[in-house]
């Protein structure tokens, strides 16, 4: 018999288990000696290379385990990194945008600060222009009355209608002064 161990242990299971019982002896039962030594010889012979190969299969299973766990490793590492990486990313992003609101108010704040300012600036600037105005027009209703009241004899001119005054036609770069043109023209 050249068979299996698991085979040859199935064939000796069957043989106890149909095997006659003796009487006034629930747990033992009679089987054919010589059949069964020849079983277990064989069993005895086939045992040391199905430990053998049993021994090696254990050893592969627990090499492929082992690389398999080195690999799941190196993979959890690996995400490990790239989710640190994302982590990092996103908070330059957050930081970024952090300061780029930063910027944007400071800049809106500056920039009605120079409004501000600059309408100040505009209407200081108008009214000076309206106290300098009304003084002209002042001095001008003096010199004009000093005018009429010291020469009431002379007849008065009559007025003429306003012309519009004429715009001044542009000069071309041939008609202007060398220092008018600008300097990266000249060339």
């Amino acid at each position: 018999m050249d068979n299996d161990v698991i085979e040859l242990l199935d064939i000796l299971y069957g043989m106890i288990s149909e095997a006659y019982r003796v009487p006034l002896g629930n747990d033992r039962c009679i089987i054919e000696r010589e059949k069964a030594i020849e079983i277990i010889n064989e069993i005895k012979a086939n045992l040391p290379s199905s430990l053998a190969e049993s021994k090696r299969l254990v050893a592969a299973r627990d090499e492929f385990i082992g690389n398999a766990k080195k690999e799941a490793e190196a993979l959890r590492k690996s995400a490990e990194e790239k989710a640190k990486k994302l982590v990092e990313e996103q908070e330059i992003m957050r930081e970024a945008k952090a300061r780029s609101m930063e910027m944007i108010s400071s800049a809106e704040a500056k920039s009605k600060e120079l409004r501000r300012v600059a309408s100040e600036f505009v209407d200081d600037l108008m009214k000076k222009a309206e106290f300098s105005l009304n003084e002209s027009l002042k001095s001008i209703k003096s010199a004009h009355t000093a005018f009429t009241s010291a020469g009431s004899s002379v007849k008065p001119v009559q007025q003429q209608p306003q012309r519009r005054p004429q715009q001044p036609q542009e000069q071309t770069a041939k008609q202007m002064k060398p220092e008018m043109i600008n300097p990266k023209e000249r060339s």
